[in-house]
């Protein structure tokens, strides 16, 4: 756990901003490679991914202000300590996709060929920005007895997201950044053995939705939110909803299409 990266007097510079800004950049530059693969204009793709990019950085915002509770005193939304706190990838995850479908509707870009060539970038971005995640210390896990539990001692990330210190934990954060490496190596393989539009992006929502469903599980940091009388988190809920997106895109997308047939007389 490394919390700040260096401090020069009163300057430092945050571990977990410098690697999530380092995983933004990443995954722009491999969607846009990817996107020329695609057909698509780079110039586009660039916009598309910043636009996108600080669509997902409100989403995760409002989420994160909505789950802890701080909605309740306006006066600190705009506060030092909420605008210096991460917030929820799920949450990032729709406002990106609704300034997604915005973006492309605008100008016109095949939605699903966009999609798949921006998935494989997310996976692999929000993978190196996990890891600031766990150089932080916040997204921690359960308590654990296993062999991989983690035990944070930096009393700065106790102070700045709570973490608990001297006891072994789930090292969730790390699990999240294997899986979505994994995935990006998956989605990397399908884009270029696709059989139609849309495959890989459905591809993504399944695969991240299962994985982050399950990882719930042994997640314990607060501000999970719950819904149904505790049966499951809104994390889990939003997770669920990417599987059934992911589901449908592709039973829509992998169906056989009808052929008219001529009628003679």
């Amino acid at each position: 756990m490394f919390p700040r990266l260096f401090q020069i007097g009163s300057f430092s510079m945050p571990t977990y901003g410098f690697l999530v800004a380092l995983g933004v950049f990443v995954g722009l530059w491999v969607s846009v490679r990817y996107s020329r693969r695609q057909g698509i204009d780079p110039e586009l793709a660039w916009n598309f991914g910043i636009t996108t990019v600080l669509a997902g950085i409100i989403g995760s915002k409002v989420l994160y202000i909505f789950y802890e509770g701080i909605y309740k005193t306006p006066r600190e939304i705009f506060s030092l300590s909420t605008l210096q706190a991460g917030g929820v990838f799920s949450g990032g995850l729709i406002g990106a996709f609704i300034a997604a479908a915005w973006y492309i509707r605008k100008h016109r870009m095949p939605a699903l060929a966009t999609c798949d060539a921006f998935a494989t970038g997310l996976a692999l971005g929000h993978s190196i920005g996990r890891l600031g995640c766990f150089a932080a210390g916040c997204c921690w896990g359960k308590p654990t007895h296993h062999f991989w539990g983690v035990t944070f001692t930096n009393p700065l990330a106790s102070q700045l997201v709570g973490t608990p210190l001297g006891v072994a934990l789930e090292p969730t954060q790390l699990f999240e950044s294997a899986v979505e490496l994994a995935n990006f190596f998956i989605l990397a393989w399908m884009l270029k053995r696709k059989k139609f539009d849309g495959q890989v992006f459905a591809a993504y929502l399944i695969l991240y939705g299962i994985a982050r469903y399950l990882l719930e599980f042994i997640r314990d940091d607060p501000g999970r939110g719950e819904m149904f009388g505790g049966l499951m988190t809104g994390t889990q809920f939003i997770a669920l909803c990417l599987v059934v997106g992911g589901g449908f895109i592709w039973w829509w997308r992998s169906a056989p299409k009808a052929v008219p047939v001529a009628v003679t007389r």
